[in-house]
């Protein structure tokens, strides 16, 4: 019976989070919306016409119940959860709803839980613990999805640097400028960096200064690759320096940086794989190949006795 309720706490799990992860998660990649609520204006953001009426009713309770718990957030704590938010690319889920989607799968995973427990007829202490684990892990669950969304993004961003490096480099010695360089590179380009670079141009149409938009994009995606971008183009502009030189050699430092992350993951690999060796691999192995022994063993013992 306990092995019964483990496996349907785990399919629980595995069903919230996919039911998580198709409401969270923007509606599209390439474009923004929510203008206001962020501060920025984007390209324009092609709406999907066929929203399933599940996700919005999702939606809807998830912003009441956002709104009901941001009133008593502080401006610190929803500036906070926003900044997370826009480093993953989440730009059209606000702080207070995915506080409500933290509040509706704390609620909702015990309650599950409880009903398929008490259904099969499991001890009170087990479901209670569930209960407890489940509660933790619905609060928890939103928050370690945005961030797993930003981790992957900013990997993404420093591994299209260098390419996007040798567009400017290409364009700038052309003849065009950085602006125009930039724009070049973010109709050409896919992906988040595209998409970063299509907001810092629209934040310079604003009248942003060139340094103060590539500074706020380091403050979207800060990332090590990123600051030396926008470090270099802020040092080579303020000192009057070749920006098509600074590209040059920064492109060849960014790809060694690259070569060198390679090579550490690649060290980091044999460690990792000492636990589905040890707990996977060699029971199955061992199973296989000294079970018909020892039962051979054994056989010869009971015909000797």
């Amino acid at each position: 019976m306990e092995l019964i309720l483990i496996a349907g706490l785990v399919l629980l799990g595995l069903g919230v989070a996919i039911v998580v992860r198709a409401a969270i998660q923007p509606r599209t990649t390439e474009t923004v919306h929510q203008i206001g609520a962020y501060g920025f204006s984007g390209a324009r953001q092609t709406l999907v016409e066929d929203r399933r009426s599940l996700r919005r009713g999702v939606d809807d309770l998830a912003g009441r119940a956002g709104d009901f718990i941001g009133r008593r957030l502080g401006p610190l704590r929803e500036q906070t959860l926003r900044q997370r938010l826009i480093s993953a690319g989440m730009y059209t889920t606000t702080p207070r709803k995915l506080v409500g989607y933290q509040l509706l799968l704390a609620i909702a995973m015990p309650i599950v839980w409880i009903w398929i427990g008490g259904l099969l007829g499991g001890e009170p202490w087990v479901l209670i613990v569930g209960a407890a684990v489940l509660a933790v892990i619905g609060w928890m669950g939103p928050l370690a999805y945005v961030d797993r969304t930003r981790r992957f993004r900013f990997e993404e961003i420093d591994r299209e640097l260098p390419n996007l490096i040798d567009v400017l480099v290409v364009t700038v010695e052309a003849g065009v400028g950085f602006t125009g360089s930039m724009r070049v590179a973010a109709q050409r380009m896919r992906g988040p960096l595209a998409q970063e670079l299509r907001l810092t141009l629209q934040e310079q149409n604003m009248g942003l200064s060139t340094q103060e938009a590539l500074t706020n994009m380091v403050g979207r995606a800060d990332t090590p690759g990123m600051r030396m971008f926008v470090r270099a183009i802020v040092q080579g502009e303020t000192l009057g320096v070749s920006i098509g030189q600074i590209m040059r050699n920064l492109a060849i430092e960014m790809r060694k940086r690259r070569k060198a992350y390679a090579e550490e993951r690649a060290q980091k690999a044999p460690v990792k794989m000492l636990f589905p060796l040890i707990f996977l691999i060699f029971p199955a192995m061992f199973i296989v190949l000294l079970l018909p022994a020892v039962l051979q063993f054994g056989d010869a013992l009971q015909g000797r006795s």
